[in-house]
């Protein structure tokens, strides 16, 4: 496990890069974005803003993303099929944040996107065997590495998007995200990943001034499910690949924030007959600001439990096997006492009848909801 320095010069390149193509192009989308109407107008009580505030910003860590991208790396087969795949989702979310289009829509275009993907080799090959006691390390997927790659790369891209939900939350936690894949790529040799992960950082860190509260420009969907794919993809080749325990747990602590708070999403939902599709007040960052928290003071406590679950993914990675399971299983039970202070909170309250003062920075919504705000 040699950090080789070549790989980090040319990490921060991409990086810089990257950031300052979504830096200078992010005022260039805002004027486009309120001249296409993509713009988010406050005549509901999910959005609070008291000004119409031009969505669309992601094509601006597109913008970054992609020229980085191309500069500084070759055109593989699976990086061809990423991108292929990227393109598609950030067409869908342009029209999205334009139109509003239906949820049905929407989520079979983004199984096509993770298509395009899957079948250039970003696949999920084998999965490292949680059995302790069994004599197999690993499964090998066979055929159903197509379904099972698909499905992580699609849930992936909504869980991000559902936690879109405050100024700068999704961009800051994605940069978290990208960091924490950045240096686990550096650790384990993967050069490709590292640059890849490398680039979306910087184009997340070139858009934040203008996202965070208050914001100026929301990524909406454009943004919002682009990082969410990239993340899936590139976690697909720089972590699932290897034939330890650390391969199956590091994904979903580099991920841990949206992808629990879309399980429990989906569980709250469910649990009140209503479809997991339905958006909601009841998400981590709805619950901070019931508690009191400012919008800065949620964001930066989310900000906090990103990073912590970021360096958790470090730790394993440079950790043996047993310590491993050791951390995963303190972290597992940590996060049944955390969930139950979580579904506890406001249990007896109705959100929905609450007053709330607090500037909505995208879909609080699930595998493409519709959104029903006036844009």
């Amino acid at each position: 496990m040699t950090i080789q320095l070549p790989v980090v010069g040319t990490a921060a390149a991409a990086l810089l890069a990257a950031a300052v193509v979504a830096l200078i192009s992010t005022p260039v989308v805002k004027s486009l974005a309120f001249k296409v109407g993509a713009v988010d107008v406050p005549k509901d009580n999910r959005r609070m803003h008291d000004h119409p505030i031009p969505r669309m910003g992601g094509l601006a860590i597109f913008f970054g993303f992609i020229l980085s991208v191309l500069i500084f790396l070759p055109l593989t087969k699976q990086l061809r099929g990423m991108l292929m795949g990227g393109v598609i989702i950030v067409i869908l979310g342009i029209f999205d944040d334009i139109y509003a289009l239906p949820a049905k829509p929407k989520f079979l275009v983004q199984i096509v996107a993770a298509l395009f993907a899957v079948m250039a080799g970003n696949r999920i090959y084998i999965l490292s065997n949680i059995n302790i006691f069994s004599s197999e390390p690993y499964w090998e997927l066979g055929w159903l590495s197509i379904p099972i790659s698909v499905l992580w790369i699609v849930a992936i891209t909504n869980a991000v998007n559902l936690i879109d939900g405050l100024d700068g939350l999704a961009c800051g936690v994605s940069t978290i995200s990208s960091m924490t894949l950045l240096v686990i790529a550096l650790i384990v040799s993967e050069p490709d990943v590292a640059i890849l992960m490398a680039a979306l950082a910087g184009a997340c860190i070139g858009f934040l001034p203008y996202n965070l509260n208050p914001a100026k420009i929301f990524m909406g969907d454009t943004g919002s499910t682009f990082l969410g794919f990239v993340l899936a993809t590139v976690s697909i080749q720089g972590l699932f690949k290897f034939h330890m325990i650390i391969s199956f747990a590091v994904p979903f602590l580099m991920l841990g924030l949206p992808i629990f708070d879309t399980c429990f999403a989906i569980l709250r939902r469910v649990s009140k007959g209503q479809s997991p599709m339905a958006p909601d007040r009841g998400h981590i960052h709805h619950r901070l600001i019931d508690m009191g928290f400012s919008q800065k003071q949620a964001v930066a406590t989310l900000y906090i439990i990103s990073a912590i679950l970021g360096l958790s993914a470090v730790v394993l990675t440079t950790s043996g096997t047993e310590k491993a399971m050791l951390f995963l299983m303190a972290l597992c039970l940590a996060g049944g006492v955390a969930a139950k202070l979580y579904l506890g909170h406001g249990g007896g309250k109705d959100t929905h009848s609450q007053p709330h003062k607090t500037q909505i920075a995208g879909n609080d919504n699930f595998f493409g909801e519709e959104d029903h705000s006036d844009k």
